[in-house]
């Protein structure tokens, strides 16, 4: 048996930390063994190679635990000041680094022997938006914080201890990297949180639960959960497949709301000549104070001031000019042109 901890949901997220150490040979092996391909056969092998190292006794894991500190003590003493080293000679040298290739090879075996545990806490989180070995690399790098931080003194299971670290490099990867859109990691536990609530109202009502009851359950007002949901929501693909054949995306049903119905652009078109067609039977002033009254150039109207500053003339005459085309824009032989429009 895989020797695991309680099923309680995932954990508060934990100091990050930053692993100064090399990647061990056990976990180089096996990221180069995930690196092959995220197939059945991949995760076979990898099991099957795990699957070798027999799992550890407490007493074992104590065992372990103390040649890894003892070797960190001598790592540390061959890295004093100068002057200290100085003072051992060869032969204390030598027991030193054998010493700390012990507690190297320590390391590398209580890892070897937890491995296992990691695959079982991935298989958790299976089908969440990571590949399976994906999950389970991030997973050996929790492993992996949880020997270094392992207190033996405390009278605790290694696998009870190393479960919270493999759930949480776990829980943090897939808050950073499983969704289209990144969420922080603490609105990923708040949506988290949702969902457990929601499945168990689920199974309590036998029906969906409400925003309503949703919020009573989770202390927040039901305007709460409606945004939580929403930001819950995973983004698809416009070049999603449809149907059997796939011949079809789903870009191809959504309407552009900023494409040009090809009916309304002519219309528009046709208006623009027709407008240009009553101008020209204008002077040139008379078109030109139109022109900026209205916009009709760029889509930015004047004021009569505005206007007035472009002729070299005052707002009053400005309107005046306006007031007189108007009425000619008014008589039949020119309005008549644009009277299709005003329907």
């Amino acid at each position: 048996m895989v020797p695991t901890a309680s099923d309680t949901d995932d954990q508060d997220t934990a100091d990050d930390g930053v692993w100064d150490e090399d990647e061990s040979p056990t976990l180089r092996r096996a990221r180069k063994e995930a690196e092959v391909t995220a197939g059945g056969d991949s995760i076979r092998a990898y099991l099957k190679q795990i699957g070798r190292v027999p799992l550890l006794s407490a007493a074992e894991e104590v065992d372990l635990a103390i040649r890894i500190e003892v070797g960190l003590y001598a790592a540390e003493k061959l890295r004093v000041e100068p002057e200290v080293s100085s003072g051992l000679d060869a032969a204390q040298c030598r027991d030193l680094t054998s010493i700390v290739l012990e507690g190297a090879r320590a390391k590398d075996h209580l890892l070897e022997a937890n491995l296992r545990l990691v695959v079982s806490i991935a298989k958790r989180y299976s089908g969440r938006g990571m590949a399976f070995l994906d999950l389970i690399q991030e997973g050996n790098l929790g492993l992996l914080r949880a020997v270094e931080k392992f207190d033996y003194t405390r009278g605790f299971k290694f696998s009870t201890y190393a479960t919270w670290w493999i759930r949480q490099a776990i829980s943090r990867a897939m808050a950073d990297q499983a969704r289209t859109i990144r969420i922080p990691v603490h609105m990923v536990e708040i949506v988290n949180r949702l969902g457990r609530v929601q499945r168990d109202l689920f199974q309590q009502l036998g029906r969906e639960a409400t925003a309503v009851e949703v919020a009573g359950e989770l202390g927040i007002t039901p305007a709460r959960v409606m945004e939580i949901r929403q930001i819950a929501r995973e983004p698809i693909s416009l070049d999603q497949p449809i149907g059997d054949e796939g011949a079809s995306q789903i870009g191809d049903f959504i309407e552009d709301s900023e494409a040009v119905v090809a009916i309304e652009a002519v219309a528009f078109t046709l208006l623009q000549e027709q407008l240009q067609a009553v101008l020209e039977t204008l002077s040139e002033r008379e078109a030109g104070v139109m022109r900026l009254r209205y916009g009709l150039g760029d889509g930015q109207p004047r004021t009569l001031d505005d206007i007035g500053k472009v002729y070299g003339v005052t707002r009053e005459r400005i309107r005046q000019i306006e007031s007189k085309t108007m009425s000619k824009l008014r008589h039949p032989s020119r309005s008549q042109l644009l009277q299709d429009y005003l329907e």
